[in-house]
């Protein structure tokens, strides 16, 4: 096993898989090599998610099939956003885990005594470097932290306020992951440059920079108030016209009390003026179902908004009760069975339209680029979170290609 072994598992959204890479780039520094089974492994790390309720169940559950799997004298490590969230909690209940280990706490349990210290700024996740992408595309991560104060979200307690990266670090990124497609992340993407109040915002170069690197440069989680005409122009300008918009619900009373922008009438508008812009664009979003004070009426609200919106990826998520949150002390709390069929409700709904949209493309000519044998995706996509476009085998990975589109398999596309 040479000097070392590891097997890192990553569990929650894109921004925790960009802090795997750059764990794995310390690791491999520290003379440790990758293995796929975990009784192999000298070191295991499980990078948690803490969003939500299910998502540290996930966390737990993982840890505890983990344990049951390694080996003697193997040393397991819970890092991410539970660690640093519950840390000396989470080591109390996991009597399992060798080490729980906040953001940017060196995860090795010590290091070889002869093992050089790698010359960073800090020992900071944003600051790491990361290995060459193993796939056509990768995640990219901005900013750290967020400077909102969104009733159901704790992100911010433990991810703390935003701090963006400098476009220099983030360009140096881009050109070493050496993939065709780069996707930008960040908890406030479109805030980026504006930490704490202060500075500007400096999406619009930034993404303009990244587009002179790659093929494609997709962006995710967008606060609809800064979805400003420039920004939307700037996105349509790269070829990807993929909007992430983070509305969550449409309501205005129930969104004053998410403590969130906007209203069903001021998205429609950015919808339409994004469709007049790029009539080709795919848009998506994600909305809470079940939040404190929801009442039939708000669901009636967002009802008629997802019919009108015709959106073409929708994700509806219960809500969460956090500690630490604005909403976890607000009152009218939504009874898990009519939460459940709001939830239901809404679902048959956003799968029509999906269906429909994607029945349109049939016929169609369209660029994809071929992440595996067999699978490829257009700008409507983006990677691990849409659907995908089936396509034959033997076009070569990495490469893009033409390809006419012969069926639909609900979210999924036939190609030929």
């Amino acid at each position: 096993m040479g000097e070392g072994t590891y097997h890192l598992v990553t569990l929650g959204c894109p921004k925790n898989q960009v802090d795997s890479d750059k764990l794995e780039g310390v690791l491999v520094a520290d003379g440790l090599s990758s293995v796929d089974q975990v009784s192999d492994a000298d070191l295991i790390v499980v990078n948690t998610c803490a969003f939500i309720e299910d998502a540290r169940r996930e966390s737990v559950d993982t840890v505890l099939a983990l344990a049951d799997q390694q080996r003697d004298g193997a040393r397991l490590v819970v890092t991410g956003c539970m660690a640093e969230r519950y840390g000396d909690e989470l080591a109390s209940v996991l009597p399992e885990v060798d080490r729980v280990a906040g953001f940017g706490v060196p995860v090795t349990l010590g290091r070889r005594p002869d093992a050089p210290t790698p010359e960073l700024p800090s020992f900071d996740l944003l600051n790491l470097p990361r290995p060459a992408a193993v796939r056509p595309w990768a995640y990219v991560k901005v900013a750290e932290g967020c400077d909102r104060s969104c009733g159901f979200c704790a992100i911010p307690t433990f991810r703390g306020p935003q701090r963006s990266r400098t476009a220099a670090s983030i360009l140096d990124e881009v050109d070493a992951l050496d993939a065709r497609e780069v996707v930008l992340v960040a908890q406030d993407l479109a805030s980026y440059g504006r930490d704490q109040g202060e500075g500007e915002r400096s999406i619009v170069p930034l993404v303009e920079a990244v587009a002179d690197l790659v093929d494609r440069v997709r962006l995710l989680y967008l606060y609809p108030s800064d979805l400003t005409d420039r920004l939307v122009a700037a996105i349509c300008a790269t070829g990807v016209p993929y909007f992430d918009l983070s509305l969550q619900h449409v309501s205005p009373p129930l969104m004053r009390r998410m403590r969130r922008w906007g209203d069903s009438e001021r998205f429609l508008e950015r919808i339409a003026h994004i469709r007049c812009v790029e009539p080709e664009a795919a848009l998506r979003s994600n909305f809470i179902v079940g939040y404190p004070g929801e009442t039939e009426e708000d669901h009636d609200a967002l009802l008629a908004f997802i019919e009108a919106a015709n959106l073409d990826w929708c994700g509806f998520f219960t809500f969460s009760r956090e500690e630490g949150t604005y909403a976890a002390s607000l009152d009218g709390e939504v009874a898990p069975g009519l939460v459940a069929e709001r939830l239901h409700e809404l679902g048959e709904i956003q799968d029509r339209i999906t269906a429909n949209r994607r029945d349109a493309l049939i016929g169609r000519t369209v660029t994809v680029l071929v992440d595996e044998p067999g699978v490829g995706r257009t700008h409507r996509e983006a990677p691990e979170i849409d659907g995908i476009v089936i396509v034959p085998s033997a076009l070569p990975v990495g490469r893009f290609a033409d390809v006419t589109v012969t069926g639909a398999l609900g979210p999924d596309l036939v190609a030929a």
